[in-house]
């Protein structure tokens, strides 16, 4: 069998699987390909790969030769490509028509944005390790961007008050977060509708801000979920509060497969001190801003907006060996003992994160974007 590894588009730093990796992967006697300096922007030279006993090949090669193609976004795969097994990170309840393409070429296609938020599959939930690497670098983004100092300082020359950090969303992104501002001396609000981490925010050394009457979050799967239009309302005024005194607004709320809630108005910004910033980590799905614009730093008044979805790439190298990690494990179950392909769509992790198989969109959550079940082989 062999497994060949993509080089990102220009904008993508991170690589599927780093020379470590690999080695598992050779000792295994599964043969790895890797495309010219598929890792060089994540420092993973090509002699690091040869050295670990994967073998340089082009792009074209790997098409043409490869059972397993990984590339964690999904362009410039071909429309000729024919019956591979792709793995990557590809948002296919948001790239519906892609999906439809693929399962024309007769791809199978594993997105592992969709693998099932259970305890089993923790250990390849490239969405959690890659949020807890975003949230950190948000807030090190931030720092960067905000013209004062984030902790208090009192000098013979005078007194610095600490940076006021909010963060809107406290799942792995968001607590990564809090403990990266309070690190570095801020003090840190945090707004979530789930009550269930407030225990967790304030052990961090934060302030929660609770609304009360949130809808039940807790099969989610960590996004928020949709919230009758009175909290919203409720929910508008406490951070309207709160964001009033702000310096640094972190901002990470996504519902799955849905536009990302708009938490913070253009009248909020206003609000905020000259020289603040937002971070927006959803920017891929529209924002929690109404100003947010996906790659691209706005400035709206005195206050600075910056919309990236994928911080990740920021810190390459251990983005990539976290994310390798991910597909390592997840691997195990695509690949038998022999060597070879081997898709046993009865265990659950391997069919929650299958999109399409034998020329169909067999995923459940991707199939509900049409009236009815999508059969493109007949």
């Amino acid at each position: 069998m062999i497994i060949g590894i993509l080089k990102e588009p220009a904008f993508e730093s991170r690589v599927s699987l780093l020379a470590e990796q690999a080695s598992v992967l050779v000792k295994k006697e599964i043969n790895v390909w890797i495309e010219p300096d598929a890792g060089a922007k994540a420092f993973c030279r090509d002699e690091e790969y040869t050295r670990s006993g994967a073998l340089i090949k082009s792009r074209e090669e790997i098409f043409a030769t490869a059972d397993i193609v990984l590339g964690i976004h999904h362009n410039d795969i071909p429309s000729t490509l024919k019956n591979k097994v792709l793995a990557g990170i590809y948002q296919p309840l948001y790239n519906y028509t892609l999906m439809l393409d693929w399962a024309r070429q007769g791809l199978t296609v594993f997105s592992l944005d969709m693998l099932p938020r259970t305890t089993r599959a923790q250990s390849m939930d490239v969405l959690s390790s890659q949020a807890n690497i975003a949230g950190y670098e948000a807030v090190i983004l931030a720092a960067s961007r905000y013209p004062r100092y984030f902790p208090m300082l009192m000098t013979a020359a005078g007194s610095i008050r600490p940076a006021r950090i909010l963060v809107l969303g406290a799942g792995v992104a968001g607590l990564q977060a809090i403990a990266t501002g309070r690190r570095l001396g801020a003090v840190v609000e945090v707004f979530d509708t789930r009550p269930a981490v407030k225990e967790e925010v304030m052990s961090l050394g934060a302030k929660f801000i609770e609304v009360e009457g949130a809808e039940d979050a807790s099969k989610a799967g960590g996004y928020a979920v949709e919230q009758n239009a009175d909290f919203q309302r409720r929910q508008k005024e406490k951070i309207a509060e709160s964001i009033k005194k702000a310096d640094i607004v972190i901002t990470t709320a996504q519902i799955f497969g849905k536009k990302a809630p708009v938490l913070i108005t253009k009248e909020m910004i206003s609000t905020m001190r000259a020289g603040s910033v937002i971070i927006d980590l959803a920017a891929s799905t529209g924002g929690n801003t109404e100003e947010t614009r996906e790659n691209a730093t706005v400035l709206v008044g005195d206050v600075t907006i910056i919309g990236d979805s994928n911080l990740p790439s920021a810190l390459p190298s251990d983005a990539s060996k976290l994310y390798g990690n991910n597909v390592l494990n997840f691997l195990q179950l695509l690949t038998g003992k022999a060597g070879t392909v081997e898709l046993n769509f009865k265990d659950d992790i391997v069919a929650g994160a299958c999109i399409t198989h034998d020329g169909n969109i067999v995923n459940d959550r991707v199939k509900v974007l049409n009236d009815s079940s999508v059969t493109t082989n007949k």
